[in-house]
């Protein structure tokens, strides 16, 4: 099936092929440019290693709707729009070091539950990346941590001696 294109229409399949992270976007913008520059459906299921049925589905669908995205993708959100904006402000203000203490807030807040994966997703695709939080050096009390040692030793000491033949 030969698919003729604008400059400005291939253009624009380029750049959603960069910016796509679903590979099979990405093979349907592929078979959909290869289609244009004149190959056949043949040798297009053997560059992308897909059927060639797949490949006439993918060319008949761009050219009847211009559908490049799959219709099965996810399920609705259980937050209302209200509640979405309700959260991304709340943790755009609080940090979090653990996704299930979102999970946790979120079921206090809204009395939604979430799982922690289904989180992960949620904050995903709202924007929400991770960085794992690094250790911050402090100024320690050396007279609390004298203390500490001393009464570590003294209970090491009252152990040894309650127990003469056992490891420590």
């Amino acid at each position: 099936m030969k698919i003729t294109l604008t400059p400005q229409q291939k253009l624009r399949l380029e750049q959603m092929h960069d910016i796509e992270r679903d590979s099979r976007v990405c093979d349907r913008i592929k078979a959909v440019l290869l289609a244009s520059e004149g190959w056949s459906q043949i040798m297009i299921s053997q560059a992308l290693r897909i059927h060639e049925s797949t490949v006439a589905r993918h060319l008949s669908d761009y050219v009847l709707s211009e559908k490049l995205k799959p219709e099965n993708g996810g399920s609705q959100s259980k937050l209302s729009a209200s509640q979405t904006m309700h959260l991304i402000e709340h943790l755009t203000e609080k940090t979090y070091s653990h996704t299930h203490q979102i999970v946790t807030y979120v079921k206090e807040a809204f009395g939604l539950d979430y799982t922690v994966s289904g989180m992960n997703k949620w904050l995903h695709h709202h924007g929400f990346s991770y960085k794992q939080p690094k250790g911050v050096p402090h100024k320690f009390d050396e007279s609390e941590q004298k203390a500490f040692i001393d009464a570590y030793n003294v209970a090491l000491l009252r152990n040894s001696f309650s127990k003469p033949n056992s490891p420590i």
